[in-house]
């Protein structure tokens, strides 16, 4: 049985609030760890399910874990022999947890994962296939793209339980009182947030460098794809050496020093998105889980906060994704009971209760089902109609974008990018220690190239 066992008959739902306080063992030294057994040939629904299976995910606001705790008591119901025992990480958290689970033998059956870390499951051969799950839920009803994301040869490692893209959110009412209008360049928004900053109460925009995260990576990552570059360049190399790789670099080191609190030089996603619900910041850039954040934390705020698309180099260009995020669901491949973990898998997507779960986060989660969109039930949401024109700016987004690196593709480096926190500690670096952009930029270039040969990339 996976990692951990329990007694048999009754379910534990255990939260975990881990200080990640031991280094993550990297992806790319697993590779000798990782099991390469055969891949499973069993499928969701065959024969009596029975077992203890462990299911970790990093749904940690209220609404989305208590969903997936009553999913798994109504499919232990339907199934008496089946125990579903539910770990809850943060996405930081998860990353240590698994990096260090697969080398000691002590992973889950079923998880969540992001999409460039379901790119380093797959290299190490951590996960099962899940094609039998897809095609039990419709094949067509998933996005080409999303599905592509978690497919090495064919093979189908995850499926998408929801999407969502960055976008710039703006407070409506300060634009307003400012006599600003919403910026469509990188200049605008600067200018903007320049303008909006008042003290330490209202900072125009926060730009988050925390080393626990991939804040830095994604603002960079913004800069470049509006220059029609990304942060590989043709050959899979890291690119931060470029002229515009460069412009984008001082711009972002140049916004934090006008616009921003001194803490954000360690602030992570979560910290970065606080201020924006205390309405401490004008501008932000996520996707649309900033309207519960807000709704929950500043209702007052709620009709002031709106989206538009991400900033361009110049108001004619046109508009791009940026980054687009299928929040996957993985089988694990040591797990021994994959019929299990993957029957319940298939049961988190029946019509009526993926919409609850969707409705959980509204506006935060978009259906990764193409119908669902359409779904009157789905749409029959107070809050989906209230933000309607916001919504739509994220919906327009998503399938014009990719996560980070995998513009080309799934690749190892994609998951490098985001998990080695080479690109915030070289942002920490120029903005502590005044190192010169251009030799900090060619440290962390030389550093990520080298990671990538390490995890077995050819160049």
């Amino acid at each position: 049985m996976a990692f951990p066992t329990r007694s048999q008959g009754t379910r534990a739902v255990l939260r975990r609030a881990m200080a990640a306080s031991a280094a993550a063992v990297t992806v790319f030294a697993l590779a000798s760890c990782a099991a390469q057994t055969p891949p499973s040939d069993s499928s969701a629904g065959d024969g009596e399910l029975s077992g203890d299976v462990v299911f970790w995910h990093s749904f940690t606001q209220g609404p989305r874990a208590e969903y997936m705790e009553r999913m798994a008591s109504e499919f232990e119901a339907a199934h008496p022999d089946v125990d579903i025992t539910i770990e809850t990480f943060s996405w930081g958290e998860f990353q240590t947890k698994w990096t260090t689970g697969l080398a000691a033998g002590q992973v889950p059956d079923l998880s969540t994962a992001l999409p460039n870390q379901v790119v380093e499951m797959i290299n190490v051969g951590a996960l099962a296939p899940v094609d039998d799950v897809i095609d039990a839920i419709g094949r067509d009803r998933f996005s080409a793209a999303a599905l592509g994301e978690g497919t090495l040869d064919g093979v189908s490692y995850s499926l998408p339980i929801y999407s969502h893209a960055q976008v710039m959110w703006y407070r409506a009412d300060l634009l307003e009182a400012a006599g600003l209008e919403v910026p469509e360049t990188w200049d605008e928004l600067k200018a903007a947030a320049v303008a909006l900053t008042a003290g330490t109460d209202q900072y125009g925009l926060s730009v988050p460098m925390g080393s626990n995260d991939l804040m830095s990576t994604r603002f960079l990552n913004f800069y470049l794809q509006s220059a029609g570059e990304t942060l590989l360049d043709k050959d899979g190399r890291a690119n931060l050496t470029s002229d515009t790789a460069i412009k984008g670099i001082e711009y972002w080191a140049d916004m934090y020093r006008k616009t921003s609190p001194e803490g954000s030089v360690n602030y992570n996603v979560l910290d970065q998105a606080t201020l924006f619900y205390q309405g401490k910041t004008a501008f932000d850039f996520n996707s649309g889980f900033q309207i519960s954040g807000v709704v929950g934390t500043s209702p007052q705020l709620e009709d002031a906060i709106k989206a538009a698309p991400l900033p361009r180099m110049k108001a004619g260009d046109d508009t791009y994704g940026g980054e687009t995020s299928n929040i996957a669901t993985v089988v694990w491949q040591k797990s021994d009971v994959q019929e299990e973990a993957k029957a319940f898998l298939e049961f988190l997507y029946q019509d009526e209760d993926y919409i609850d779960f969707l409705h959980s986060v509204p506006g935060g989660m978009l259906p990764s089902l193409a119908d669902i969109s359409e779904n009157e039930k789905y749409l029959d949401n107070e809050t989906l109609q209230r933000h309607a024109d916001s919504v739509a700016v994220i919906s327009d987004a998503v399938p014009m974008g990719t996560a980070i690196g995998m513009e080309s593709g799934p690749r190892v480096q994609a998951g490098i990018l985001t998990s080695q926190a080479v690109i915030e500690k070289m942002f920490q670096d120029i903005v502590l220690n005044g190192t010169d952009v251009k030799t900090a930029a060619k440290a962390a270039q030389d550093q990520l190239n080298q990671l990538f040969v390490t995890a077995g990339v050819s160049f």
